[in-house]
């Protein structure tokens, strides 16, 4: 499921959510999450949300970031 459902409530600028989205993609590709209604991915999702949320604004750093709260690493 794509991100942009989970933003849903939330006050996100346009360019904010460009970086939330960059940052999901980039963990759903590390963990080879392809299956966006993976149940996992809504995991993702809420990590990465969270992590926008304290007001980082590199997706690297939000994907870093939410992977380490996920307790994952890189799937290559």
């Amino acid at each position: 499921m794509p991100i942009v459902r989970h933003l849903q409530g939330f006050d996100f600028d346009p360019e904010t959510i460009k970086i939330i989205t960059i940052a999901y993609e980039k963990v759903c590709r590390e963990l080879q999450l392809i299956d966006r209604n993976d149940p996992l991915t809504e995991l993702v999702a809420k990590e990465i949300i969270a992590v926008a949320q304290t007001g980082e604004r590199d997706p690297s750093r939000i994907a870093q970031n939410a992977m380490q709260k996920l307790g994952a690493r890189s799937a290559k």
